[in-house]
């Protein structure tokens, strides 16, 4: 009926009173939202009453047609009265027939079946190819056969960070990522290290005798000279300095003759400048280092990671920034010395005989034993270039695993980059050719990083963090290190966050022994996972700050000579000779497993629904703090009550450790009952995982200050180990302890601990606070 009357009033009245003319006009700011809106009766006002607006009339001054003919006749009258009678019989018609199909429709649906097509769900990989599919693909595309020729591509004798040697090696990297059709891009850093002199060198005198001017040296050491009395340390661990001091031994002012091995080069000279030294010389005993007595050392000495001289913030460019410097950089002498020149002096030492745990056949040194260190190092800034490739998935393109290696080297380096670098390669090429060719559509991306500087202390990779911190927040879920994968036969080691512990276990399950003899795990870690396998993720480990600076779950693993470390890291004399000597002509075939390895890790993170990443394990090892740091407050409390508050109880952090706890089996259970072929459920799910390790960061310590913020496996007074050290400062009555001190450190630690377990638990209403 509606359209009856409106055909009848165009016929009668030439046009409708209803028409609107939009006029969209653009203001200052480039908003095209303005509209002008407006009636016939405005229009026809402004063109002189025709009815149609200029711009649909060209002629103004013409009637419109309407107008012009339909003159009010007997014929006209009664034509127009027959169309009406038409169109109105057509108009009741049709809206009879309309109403008459509304009431039908029900019966309509109820008695004929629906046939609606399914929604198809894009799960990624999951429905295409199943995990055993994946597993051989990957064992198809890896032969040890294919190692050799990327040996000889990536080898190189100088390739020092920086150097045109390195840039050359750059430039390979990309230009494979390239060739195996992945998104390639560059990471630009001018980074600050230091180098030996270019002209004269670093030296020592002992005793008023030759002049010793050692080949290596230690990057960022203090510069200058330093005479006092040489004083063997053993291997300069806060066990030996305290043994030293108990035995009534003046440290102040002495130079300390340490060996290399057990703790990093960094933390020998941290631990001898708390005692008051004035210089750390450092050498290969030949009992563990059969390298030679002239071989060089060479190494860093700052307690941190990336370039020292922009603390928290990234080398792009110097001059943003004011000038600072890190607080892990020494402010004292550091040099390395041959196992020659380390032996000429432990046989003049006179003093005290050294504890028989330590060998019992020399003197540790006396008053008298004076020696001269000297180093002049130079500091230089380096251009460096970080090389990445990423493989996209096809469900969470944002979330991607980090998989990355050095690719500089003091020397030839072909143990502690070569092998690295050529397993990346070889793991890009073959993941990138399933993808292409096998139909293999990981849900997830996967990252391939190819460092500079790693030898002056994971500089490139910690800039890069640095760098996009923000951006790499809730998208980098983990990050896989490939550094020395391969430094011998007789062990497999792996450090790693707790969270992996189980994605590692169940890999050691799937990949092949060397020789085919088992698997990794009956060979390796059938008499115990934790006690064969498993090491501590420390401090100079390039997987480290992945975890304890960005909160970003880390591995390193490698092929290992067992009882003792490769003799040839840090030297010169790392080549491929020497390492098929350690592996027994195996490097090919340990290069292969450590590929399957490391790919089986990083398909399993990007081929299932959910991250294989473990949130119970943190809840055993924050039960396991809070028990030692009750048992120490309740020694306290009662020895030396008055050292702590009377209000401070355990109940706090007691509170804290089960939330988390029960926030950890909430996301267990909503694993459990959840729809795993939803992506967006799978999605939020696997947020919860990926918040756990990095809200186990401080938030309360400067990155800048205390750049290894993680509660758990960082370091500084904010770390649960640090409250049980101070209570145990407290119980001994230490003169530093400070009872205020350690309540502050104590309720932020607390809280941190509680905002872990709030954002595991998900959702605001889902929290469980009940402190």
């Amino acid at each position: 009926m509606d359209q009856a009357r409106s055909t009848i009033s165009k016929i009668f009245n030439g046009e409708p009173h209803s028409y609107t003319r939009f006029n969209l006009t653009q203001n200052m700011e480039g908003d095209n939202s303005q509209v002008e809106m407006k009636l016939s009766s405005d229009i026809e006002e402004e063109v002189g009453g025709n009815g149609v607006g200029e711009n649909f009339n060209h002629n103004s001054n013409r009637k419109p047609y309407v107008a012009q003919n339909l003159r009010r006749t007997p014929k006209n009258l009664c034509f127009m009265a027959s169309t009406t009678l038409l169109i109105f019989i057509i108009g009741y018609l049709i809206g009879y027939l309309v109403h008459r199909k509304k009431d039908l429709a029900p019966i309509c649906e109820d008695s004929l079946p629906t046939f609606v097509r399914p929604i198809d769900l894009e799960t990624g990989a999951a429905p295409l190819m199943d995990w055993d599919d994946v597993k051989n693909l990957l064992a198809q595309k890896i032969a040890a056969a294919k190692f050799e020729p990327v040996f000889s591509e990536f080898s190189s004798d100088n390739h020092r960070a920086g150097s045109g040697g390195d840039d050359v090696l750059a430039a390979k990297f990309f230009n494979k990522f390239k060739e195996y059709g992945m998104n390639t891009w560059t990471d630009e850093h001018f980074v600050k290290v230091q180098d030996p002199p270019a002209s004269g060198s670093n030296r020592f005198v002992f005793k008023a005798g030759k002049d010793e001017r050692p080949e290596g040296f230690l990057s960022y050491s203090a510069n200058g000279t330093a005479t006092g009395a040489i004083l063997y340390a053993f291997y300069g661990e806060e066990i030996d300095f305290r043994l030293l001091r108990d035995k009534g031994i003046n440290l102040t002012n002495r130079v300390m003759l340490v060996r290399a091995g057990r703790i990093s080069f960094a933390e020998k000279v941290a631990n001898a400048a708390k005692t008051g030294a004035s210089a750390v010389l450092i050498y290969p005993d030949p009992a563990e280092y059969s390298i030679g007595e002239s071989t060089a050392l060479f190494g860093h000495v700052h307690m941190g990671s990336g370039d020292p001289y922009t603390p928290g913030f990234p080398s792009f460019n110097h001059t943003q920034f004011p000038p600072v410097q890190s607080s892990g950089l020494p402010e004292i002498l550091a040099q390395t010395i041959t196992a020659g020149m380390a032996a000429n002096i432990r046989r003049q030492m006179g003093g005290l005989s050294e504890p028989e745990a330590w060998g019992g056949s020399y003197k540790l040194g006396e008053e008298s034993d004076t020696i001269v260190v000297e180093v002049n190092n130079v500091l230089t800034e380096k251009r460096i270039n970080n090389v990445f490739g990423v493989i996209k998935g096809f469900v969470d393109t944002d979330r991607y695993v980090v998989i990355g290696a050095q690719r500089d080297a003091w020397g030839p380096g072909f143990a502690s980059s070569t092998v690295g670098t050529s397993v990346l390669v070889e793991l890009a090429r073959s993941i990138s050719d399933m993808v292409k060719n096998d139909g293999f559509k990981p849900r997830r991306s996967i990252v391939f990083a190819s460092w500079s500087a790693g030898e002056y202390g994971n500089v490139g990779a910690t800039e890069w963090l640095e760098g996009y911190l923000s951006s790499l927040s809730m998208k980098a879920f983990t990050y896989i290190n490939l550094d020395r994968v391969v430094s011998g036969q007789a062990g497999f080691k792996v450090a790693a966050s707790p969270m992996l512990h189980s994605l590692i276990e169940s890999t050691l399950k799937e990949v092949s022994a060397p020789n085919k003899a088992g698997t990794l795990f009956t060979r390796y870690a059938s008499g115990g996972f934790e006690s064969n396998v498993l090491e501590p993720l420390n401090f100079d480990n390039p997987a480290y700050p992945f975890t304890a600076f960005s909160g970003i779950p880390s591995l390193s693993f490698g092929f290992t000579s067992g009882t003792s470390d490769y003799s040839y890291f840090g030297t010169k004399l790392d080549t491929r000779e020497k390492l098929n000597s350690a592996t027994g002509n195996q490097v090919t075939q340990l290069a292969e497993i450590a590929t399957r390895f490391a790919g089986h890790i990083v398909l399993r993170l990007v081929h299932d629904h959910l991250l294989r990443l473990d949130v119970m394990k943190y809840h055993n090892i924050i039960r396991t703090h809070v028990g030692q740091i009750n048992s120490k407050m309740i020694s306290v409390k009662r020895m030396q009550p008055q050292l702590l508050p009377k209000a401070l109880t355990m109940q706090w952090l007691m509170s804290a450790s089960g939330s988390y706890s029960r926030a950890a089996r909430s996301l267990v259970e909503d694993i459990r009952n959840s729809n795993l072929d939803d992506i967006e459920m799978c999605r939020i799910l696997n947020d919860r995982i990926m918040m756990v390790e990095r809200n186990l960061l401080s938030p309360y310590v400067s990155p800048r200050e205390k750049p290894y913020r993680h509660i758990l496996l960082g370091s500084g007074s904010h770390t649960l180990k640090a409250l049980s050290d101070h209570l145990e400062a407290l119980r001994t009555d230490h003169p530093e302890v400070d009872g205020d001190l350690f309540h502050n450190q104590f309720a932020l630690a607390t809280w941190t601990v509680q905002g872990c377990a709030n954002s595991l638990a998900g959702d605001i209403w889902s929290l469980d606070n009940e402190i």
